[in-house]
């Protein structure tokens, strides 16, 4: 089961091994996005499969990052174990921002799921070279801003910026601050705030950082960190008056940082229009696309009331509350539960009443949890037949139990069989999975004469029927 742990500064090195090779080329695969957007996004982190596994919270729901790899990394067992952890989470697993070159293997992975690809999100990616360069009609306008800003600063010089410019860097926020025309912007002034607050970290190794100075006055200054191929703007601010200096340090931060980057991504515009006009009109070659990805089980598609199943002896249908003394005696019988390998009394999230298990079966099948059929035998409830553990994949596990009298006459044999198939050909999915533990010999019997063998562990028998 995996455990996270939230990210704080202390995390950036960890982070790094990650990302320093990581090519999705998206701003929020990178040390400094999770670092500077951490209070907002509240991002924990863990390591599996050879793989660094991000989870985040947007709008109070739960999201993770698509893994990142190491060199040893399994991308595919990394997406099972965040599918293993919400499902004992109870959550399905939304997998965001989802670079445009991992999608197909989302849309294989996961046959239902609602995506998204908002436009307000995508990242502008240029070309390192365009910004080096600004060649071409279309930078007509850039290059005249940058004659005009040399014109009036023709002793103005770019250079990289260490811990010891730090007064100033102070002395430019406060020239900023004068000028900064979004102030009464309660999102423009966070932005701000989290900027300054970035900057502080600018000694770690792994950040360039920069600016235009004329003197010993400090007009600009960005800083970008380098994730795999693409350099990756976290922050760039400039001094509104002195006109031109903007394109002037885009140019020579990219002429001075790109070197070995094929691209630049001065990240997305966060639907304000000044940012999208500016940002388009340094002619970016793409904007990156993130997918969100919410996978829903086939329940959700094809099972709208729980149906009626016949079988020679038996009837398969939805509890009733006149079940209810019978689905007690049924789920109470703790000798005969044993087996069970699930505490229905603990799985109660408050004080047990007559209504109690019954209550839990109607609320998972309305979360599209599991299906719980009441096994019937000319009418009587004699057992139950649940389909859960949904993994968003086409799999779904089978468990069936059969009251104390009634065992010995194949009743759970029946049942099992009709349920399994009820859910391959009308829930469609792929596989049915059930276990059983070694000890019980009655279960093992039963499933093998249904199911076909898939394994088996110190504690359980597995085994599956496929399509």
């Amino acid at each position: 089961m995996l455990s996270f742990t939230p990210i704080t500064t202390e995390h950036g090195e960890l982070l790094r091994r990650y990302y320093e090779n990581c090519n999705y080329g998206l701003c929020e695969y990178s040390a400094g996005t999770k670092l500077m957007w951490g209070e907002h996004l509240l991002p924990a982190f863990t390591e599996a499969a050879g793989c660094l596994i991000v989870r985040n919270e947007a709008e109070k729901k739960v999201v993770f990052d698509y893994p990142v790899p190491g060199p040893e990394g399994d991308e595919d067992a990394a997406l099972s174990a965040i599918e293993d952890w919400c499902m004992e989470n109870g959550m399905p697993p939304v997998i965001s921002v989802v670079p445009e070159a991992k999608a197909p293997r989302l849309l294989q992975r996961y046959p239902y799921a609602g995506v998204r690809n908002v436009r307000t999100w995508r990242d502008y990616l240029y070309k390192t070279e365009d910004l080096q360069t600004f060649a071409g009609r279309r930078y007509s306008g850039q290059r005249n801003h940058i004659k005009k800003f040399r014109a009036a600063c023709p002793d103005a010089v770019f250079r990289p910026l260490t811990a010891a410019d730090v007064p100033l860097i102070d002395r430019f926020w406060e020239d900023y601050g004068g000028e900064f025309a979004k102030g009464d912007d309660p999102r423009a002034a966070g932005e701000l705030k989290l900027a300054k607050r970035m900057m502080d970290q600018m000694d770690r190794p792994w950040y360039l950082c920069g600016g235009m100075l004329n003197g010993d006055k400090l007009l600009s200054l960005a800083l970008a960190e380098r994730c795999g191929d693409t350099l990756i703007i976290h922050i760039e601010k400039a001094l509104y008056s002195y006109v031109g200096v903007y394109p002037a340090m885009v140019q020579a931060f990219a002429q001075h940082f790109g070197g070995g980057s094929a691209w630049i991504n001065r990240e997305d515009d966060a639907a304000d229009v000044g940012l999208r006009t500016s940002k388009l009109q340094y002619g970016p070659d793409h904007l990156a696309p993130k997918y969100h990805f919410a996978p829903q089980n086939e329940l959700l598609y094809h099972v709208k009331a729980i149906p009626e199943l016949k079988t020679e002896r038996l009837t398969l249908s939805e509890l009733t509350e006149e079940d209810i003394p019978a689905y007690n005696a049924l789920v109470l019988d703790g000798e005969r539960n044993r087996w069970w390998g699930y505490d229905d009394v603990a799985g109660l999230d408050r004080p047990m009443t007559e209504r109690s298990f019954y209550e839990v079966a109607q609320r998972d099948f309305h979360n599209c949890a599991a299906v719980n059929f009441a096994i019937r035998l000319d009418g009587k409830l004699i057992g139950e037949a649940v389909l859960y553990r949904f993994n968003y994949r086409g799999d779904a596990e089978l468990g069936c139990r059969i009251a104390e009298e009634y065992k010995g006459w194949g009743f759970g044999t029946e049942a099992f069989a009709a349920a399994a198939n009820w859910g391959l050909y009308g829930v469609h999915l792929t596989r049915i999975v059930a276990k059983c533990f070694k000890k019980n010999e009655a279960s093992r019997k039963m499933l093998s004469s249904c199911m076909r063998p898939n394994g088996e562990d110190e504690t359980y028998y597995y085994f599956e029927k496929l399509v």
